[in-house]
């Protein structure tokens, strides 16, 4: 076995430890960030830890009511022109705490006075050194270069942090319920492989998401690129209408992620054009009625809520990349032309 599927199959017990380590210092940050009555929030992140910021903007926006905004850091390195943030808090993502770039937006943010807070599963990191606040993602150590753990981790650590700023009973129950609905996902896996061998001979496709599974797209997405060498353009399904759809012709692989919510409408109306372009459509669902009718599909029933469907559907993107690099004959521990960290400016 791989060390990436290895690290699919620790998550479970991985979110049980989030949930007991980092409730504590997320609502220490949630005071400081309420404390400091900021006019939105500004999240800067590299890679992976970008996707899980596209979900805190979902997440804080919908939840919490708090604007927020991605931070380029190459203004504050490359251009050194940084945006004014003292009327702002800062959240800053992070696996390993080293991306010199990110360390730097937030060393400029708390220079400027704005409150800081860094995720990361590296406290002894540069980033947790230069942020007033630490969020610790507690994931283990993570050898397969692809993140899988570390990124669901940071999901579920985001999440609490939301609930901190926005306290719900019933949201923190569904909270609770993660890691007992990761397990359920790892018990899909046989039924994921039938997708792979649908893809196995693919050298592109399309990997569409709405709402809080615009992350998800993103994430599994680079997944399939890291481990099997597809290209994977991953979009929102607004934005894929708007232009992308161009490139699909007969038998052009389009993957959804969908769960029970406002987005699923359109993921199968855009399933039905799709069919009638036909693209061979493949769905990933979460909730009931999440799958599309008549396409090769998975679907798994977690009960949770929409917003926290990003977790068990990245964790059955993970299992769908794992089982699509095996088989091509890939070797998912080690892409080609990738370190586990990559430093940046």
């Amino acid at each position: 076995m791989t060390r990436f599927h290895q690290e699919i199959a620790e998550q479970p017990a991985v979110a049980e430890e989030v949930l007991a380590a980092a409730a504590a210092p997320a609502r220490a940050a949630a005071a400081a960030i309420a404390a400091a009555d900021p006019a939105g929030l500004v999240i800067a992140a590299r890679g992976t830890s970008d996707h899980a910021a596209v979900y805190a903007k979902y997440l804080f926006e919908t939840r919490n009511g708090l604007p927020v905004s991605l931070a380029a850091p190459s203004t504050f390195t490359l251009y050194r022109r940084p945006p004014r943030l003292d009327r702002f808090a800062v959240l800053a993502i992070s696996q390993a705490g080293e991306s010199a770039d990110v360390v730097e937006v937030v060393s400029e943010a708390r220079r400027q006075g704005a409150m800081t807070v860094a995720l990361t599963n590296n406290p002894g990191s540069p980033l947790a050194g230069a942020a007033a606040h630490v969020v610790p993602i507690t994931a283990g150590i993570e050898r397969s270069v692809p993140a899988t753990k570390t990124y669901t981790a940071s999901l579920l650590a985001l999440a609490l942090l939301s609930e901190a700023l926005g306290p719900d009973r019933g949201f923190a129950i569904e909270l609770a319920r993660v890691p007992a609905a990761m397990a359920a996902v790892l018990g899909a896996e046989a039924a994921l492989r039938p997708l792979a061998d649908e893809l196995a001979g693919a050298d592109r496709l399309a990997v569409l998401g709405r709402g809080y599974n615009l992350a998800t797209a993103l994430e599994v997405g680079l997944k399939l690129m890291e481990t099997a060498y597809v290209v994977a353009e991953a979009r929102s399904v607004a934005d894929f209408l708007h232009g992308p759809i161009a490139i699909v012709e007969p038998g052009f692989p389009a993957l959804l992620l969908a769960a029970a919510g406002p987005a699923l409408p359109e993921l199968r109306d855009l399933a039905a054009q799709l069919r009638r372009r036909e693209a061979r459509v493949l769905t990933i669902g979460d909730g009931a009625g999440a799958l599309v009718e008549g396409a090769p599909a998975v679907g798994v029933d977690t009960g949770l809520p929409e917003e926290l469907t990003p977790l068990s559907l990245a964790m059955a993107g993970q299992l769908l990349a794992a089982a699509l690099a095996e088989a091509r004959g890939l070797d998912p521990d080690r892409p080609r032309g990738l370190r586990k960290i990559t430093s940046t400016r």
